[in-house]
């Protein structure tokens, strides 16, 4: 039996995280879900994620206004860590930071086990497993690599002891780190005015935003002490 880890990078349910999910799994918005979602436009059993045949395979559930997975519309799509899914308003990681940092490391040369296959490394049970924080920084060239450190911008606050603003300088400190060193190495594409990213690097940008997401819903949601 698989196990899923789904992270929500934006939506209502923005910051969640729903680990080691047992197959089958069902999304939606009715009670009974094994991940339910506070989004109108989230049908009340919107799709399935079953493993066949060592494989996490999403299928639609005749949803109102459809699923996509990576940007394109579908019904039926094998799922891999690093994918995201989106529902209504929501999107959603596919995978732990330790099984896309497998599959990373398997792009990069270790052992391919096939499009989709569960193997012990993405279920980062194995220590060949890399961490993510080094995938996402990887660089055929060591020299390149590192250590991940509206309208109106808000203010900053205001009347902070001196623990709490260094909390709060190193916290945009490793923000300010990780957005530079992913705008150094965007590169722009022949004869468009687009700039490209190459998947790991997308991938930090969407590790990122999950890990300002958990902060944004930490802050409004404290733990209880």
């Amino acid at each position: 039996m698989a196990l899923i880890t789904l992270r929500v990078l934006d939506g209502a349910d923005r910051g969640r995280v729903y680990d080691g999910l047992s197959t089958p799994v069902t999304i939606g918005r009715e009670e009974g879900n094994s991940v339910q979602l506070n989004d109108e436009r989230v049908s009340r059993f919107h799709l399935k994620i079953q493993e066949d045949q060592d494989k996490l395979v999403l299928t639609d559930l005749e949803s109102t206004n459809g699923t996509k997975v990576n940007g394109e519309d579908v019904q039926l799509r094998i799922l891999r860590p690093g994918d995201m899914v989106m529902v209504g308003r929501s999107v959603l990681l596919v995978g732990s930071r330790e099984e896309i940092a497998a599959r990373l490391s398997q792009q990069r040369g270790a052992d391919i086990h096939g499009t989709g296959t569960i193997s012990p490394e993405l279920a980062g049970n194995s220590p060949r497993a890399s961490s993510l924080d080094f995938e996402l920084n990887w660089s055929e060239n060591p020299d390149l690599q590192a250590t991940f450190y509206s309208t109106e911008p808000p203010e900053l606050p205001d009347r902070l002891s001196p623990g709490q603003a260094a909390q709060l300088s190193e916290l945009l400190e490793f923000l300010h780190i990780r957005l530079r060193n992913l705008l150094a190495s965007a590169r722009p594409e022949n004869a468009t005015r687009r700039m490209v990213l190459d998947e790991r690097r997308w991938q930090s940008l969407l590790d990122l935003q999950s890990l300002l997401a958990e902060y944004l819903r930490g802050i409004g949601e404290p733990p209880d002490e």
